[in-house]
């Protein structure tokens, strides 16, 4: 099974101006207008791009953030124009707010080590005093990150993004009031399938005069979920922690392995169980969070079809 995933792709479609490979996605611009998001199954933790492609695991994402943009459309529009192929979107061009917008429900990670630091306040919103780790937030708060120099994201607050020309007064009030609907979509769809969305982050670009979300969104690769019964639970009894639901899994196999990212620590060695377990876990996600069944991929040559499939959606545009 492990010999099937995509790790890496070098396509030439019609009118291509440029191509960017990230970490997880090879992302094709086209004739400076559209782009070609193809989801790889690299798969990456602490920075670090794994040495085994996950099987599925890009059709997964792909397919989550499809699902999710569908869905949210009304409240917030989106870069999506179509997913010819199970592991491409193709969508329009723009050009990208250097913000992320993180909304958070609860106070855990990033916020609950701030808070145990004694702070009451990230990127500008206020946290109230007495909380536990786990415990919500009266309402979600906004936590905006912007990428350091040396690739860190840095927490800076309202004032700062405008102070600093990343976005203007009416684009900040914007950014704010669709971060605020699409989290409350996520997590009232989350709620249906019991589980509870605990944080996110969203990328914004302009088209025009239009603000546009450009990225995925609330797949497990930039979010958190819980089981919404384990949550509620652990909120009541405070026993057993609630079960999560995202790629934390795959950074604790590593943890316990002696893997950080740190310079000098060896990867551990990915065997075709683990790799094969991981990429069942991403289907497990994938059906726990549409209540669809996943249709894994046939015998055909994957990289193939893409490129088939993409030429003719190109084609259409």
């Amino acid at each position: 099974m492990s010999s099937k995933a995509i790790t890496s792709t070098d396509f030439a479609f019609p009118g291509q101006t440029g191509v960017y490979h990230g970490k997880v996605r090879d992302v094709y611009t086209i004739k400076d207008k559209y782009l070609v998001a193809v989801a790889t199954d690299r798969i990456s933790a602490f920075d670090v791009i794994l040495p085994h492609g996950i099987p599925c695991k890009g059709q997964v994402l792909n397919q989550l953030s499809d699902y999710f943009l569908t869905a949210t459309s009304d409240v917030a529009p989106n870069w999506l124009m179509s997913a010819p192929d199970p592991n491409v979107s193709i969508g329009k061009k723009c050009q990208p707010f250097k913000v992320e917008m993180v909304i958070r429900g609860c106070l855990v990670g990033h916020a609950w080590r701030e808070y145990q630091a004694g702070k009451r306040t990230i990127s500008g919103s206020k946290m109230p005093d007495g909380l536990k780790e786990y415990d919500e937030f009266p309402e979600p708060i906004l936590t905006p990150a912007t990428k350091a120099e040396a690739g860190h994201d840095e927490d800076i607050s309202p004032e700062e993004i405008i102070s600093r020309d990343l976005a203007t007064e009416e684009e900040w009030a914007k950014l704010q009031q669709l971060t605020r609907a699409l989290f409350a979509k996520g997590q009232a769809m989350a709620a249906q399938r019991n589980l509870y969305l605990a944080d996110t982050k969203y990328e914004f670009g302009k088209l025009g005069d239009d603000i546009l979300v450009i990225d995925e969104i609330h797949t497990p690769d930039s979010s958190r979920y819980f089981y919404l019964d384990s949550y509620r639970t652990y909120l009541k009894d405070r026993k057993e922690l609630p079960k999560h639901l995202s790629k934390e899994f795959v950074r604790e196999w590593l943890m316990e392995r002696g893997f950080m990212g740190q310079k000098g620590q060896p990867m551990p060695k990915m065997d075709d169980e683990f790799v094969n377990s991981v990429s069942e876990r991403y289907i497990e996600l994938y059906e726990e969070m549409t209540g669809q069944k996943f249709v894994k991929p046939g015998d055909e040559n994957l990289l193939k079809r893409i490129e088939k499939n993409v030429i003719v959606a190109l084609e259409k545009i």
